[in-house]
């Protein structure tokens, strides 16, 4: 059996047979007026943070969301765009389709304003997805890309950029590691199912997605999430796992490569109201100015004593320097 295989028995099992603990999300339910999301869905939530985030979500955008769970973030997304399809939900396993379709008639019941065809469901893989060329505004997936191995996630990447209109985002959550792994846990097919022994760097994930061809990446939250020990997992060592909130955007490759944002900042405070390099980036006094990895860099090699760079936070909440 592949480790594909086995990932769609597991969440077969979690369609039919809701399991609360089978992701840990830490990230609190959205609580928007009008908004009221059944109970089963919130026990479906196989996430581990939240890809609904207002900011990416104005102007009606076609959504696309894949890996449907119990349909929560689907129906989140649709608060944001009220239309006729306007939200496409795609998943490879039958059973998780069919129970969304009737957490969905649940949720309208619950929300006069919700239409289950406000969500369009479609059978289909990550690798292979049924949606046309550039025709996406935003598109989502919580923790699915760290259950596949290099080859396939390569694929998956490449189509979430396929399908995205120039400038969309790809809003991803995923659990991250920065140990290194051992074989055993890496070839075990229901931890790498169950979105751990998966898990990859933060730096191994960013460089997969500019590969792809994201000129932007902004990585947006840094939680802790699970714990691999000695005495439950075959390890020698203690490993600790994290989750990560990242929106990929369609933007233009720099011809100095992509602009990385892991929430590092810049503060002028020289003689003068502000400073500017010469290369687009003007510092105001004593005014933080969200910079990417990259512009850091180059800040840091004018050697200058009046400007301060903090160190990243991994939390970036938009504007800067780019």
């Amino acid at each position: 059996m592949s480790y594909l295989e086995t990932t769609h028995n597991v969440y077969k099992e979690a369609a039919l047979t809701p399991d609360v603990g089978l992701c840990c999300t830490t990230n609190p339910i959205w609580e928007l007026p009008g908004l009221k999301i059944p109970r089963i869905m919130q026990e479906m939530n196989y996430g581990c943070g939240s890809t609904v985030h207002a900011r990416d979500l104005t102007n009606n955008p076609k959504m696309l969301y894949v890996g449907v769970g119990g349909g929560m973030e689907l129906l989140q997304f649709s608060y944001f765009n009220r239309t006729k399809g306007g939200v496409i939900g795609v998943d490879v396993v039958d059973e998780m389709l069919e129970a969304s379709r009737k957490n969905f008639m649940e949720a309208e019941t619950l929300n006069p304003w919700f239409k289950s065809d406000f969500v369009e469901l479609k059978k289909g893989d990550a690798m292979h997805l049924p949606v046309e060329d550039n025709s996406i505004d935003v598109a989502a997936q919580n923790c699915l890309f760290n259950i596949f191995k290099a080859d396939d996630l390569k694929k998956a990447i490449a189509e979430m950029y396929r399908v995205l209109k120039p400038h969309g985002r790809l809003v991803m959550s995923d659990p991250t590691c920065e140990q290194p792994m051992n074989d055993e846990l890496r070839n075990d097919e229901r931890l790498r199912a169950l979105c751990l022994s998966g898990s990859l760097p933060i730096n191994k994930y960013v460089k997969a997605l500019t590969d792809a061809g994201f000129g932007t990446i902004e990585i947006r939250a840094r939680k802790p999430y699970r714990i691999l020990d000695p005495k439950n997992y075959p390890t020698k060592e203690l490993i600790y796992i994290e989750s990560i909130e990242v929106a990929a955007i369609k933007d233009p490759m720099p011809k100095d490569g992509p602009c990385v944002f892991t929430g590092k900042a810049a503060i002028y405070y020289g003689n003068k109201d502000f400073f500017d390099d010469g290369a687009g980036h003007t510092l105001l006094k004593n005014q933080p100015l969200a910079i990417c990895d990259k512009t850091a860099a180059a800040l840091k090699n004018l050697n200058r004593d009046d400007i301060y760079f903090s160190e990243s936070t991994f939390h970036y909440d938009g504007g800067g320097c780019c």
